[in-house]
């Protein structure tokens, strides 16, 4: 298998037109391709600047887990550090993890920073929303955002072999008519809720509005959680 790696956009396009396999970070597709066969040719962006750019507005898919700081907002930050192992998260890339993983770990985070991908393809590069990423496997170039006002993120405790553990991700922001507004998703199980509400009034006004939602309907463990990270996050100073 040859390994190419791009340090333009240009060649990671040429690179994809002549049938280059993108790997990420080879955490996902190791496995198969022992027992599969590999591919003649391979293609890793970890070279690629415009795929590592790490910052309070945006995050390259080349990033692998354990690169990503506190130059990011608090809950992307934290959803990072709590993925799998720490040899997982110095192998595993942002879109390995988003696109290519069942349990995308950081797709709560990046749903309530209300987050734009840049996908890149064998003859263009445009912006669209994680929802046709996800639905296409498009080859994520980078992910960009407006910085948040607060953020917070909550991962329940779980089993090794069982269900993915209970995720709870928010992050309020400025809106431009000059108020804020909250942003929360739920992962539970596999499946990943998100909504949305003014986040002037208090916490209790807020979560009164949340429970109006489809996030209002989920079982009493995921409320308390949903709860918990909305009372501690609408009185909170912005993130450092």
């Amino acid at each position: 298998m040859l390994l190419r790696l791009p340090t333009s956009v240009s060649e990671a396009q040429e690179c994809m037109a002549e049938g280059a396999v993108p790997i990420g970070g080879a955490t996902l597709v190791w496995a198969t391709w022992q027992q599969d066969g590999f591919p003649e040719q391979a293609m890793s962006l970890r070279e690629l600047p415009d795929a590592n750019v790490i910052g309070r507005e945006a995050l390259g898919s080349a990033v692998v887990l354990n690169r990503i700081d506190g130059r990011v907002p608090e809950v992307l930050h934290r959803a990072a550090s709590t993925v799998g192992t720490g040899a997982v998260r110095r192998t595993a890339t942002v879109g390995g993890n988003l696109v290519g993983s069942t349990l995308r770990c950081l797709l709560p985070a990046a749903l309530v920073l209300d987050a734009r991908a840049v996908v890149l393809e064998a003859d263009s590069v445009y912006e669209t929303d994680l929802a046709e990423v996800l639905a296409k496997s498009h080859l994520l170039l980078s992910l960009s955002w407006r910085d948040p006002i607060a953020s917070s993120y909550h991962k329940s405790a779980g089993e090794a072999g069982g269900p993915p553990p209970l995720v709870v991700a928010a992050a309020l922001h400025a809106a431009d008519d000059g108020g804020t507004r909250l942003r929360v998703a739920v992962r539970d199980g596999y499946e990943v809720l998100t909504e949305s509400t003014e986040g002037d009034a208090g916490p209790e006004e807020i979560l009164d509005a949340l429970r109006r939602t489809v996030i209002g309907a989920l079982h009493p463990t995921a409320w308390e959680a949903v709860r918990q990270q909305v009372t501690d996050l609408v009185p909170r100073p912005a993130d450092s």
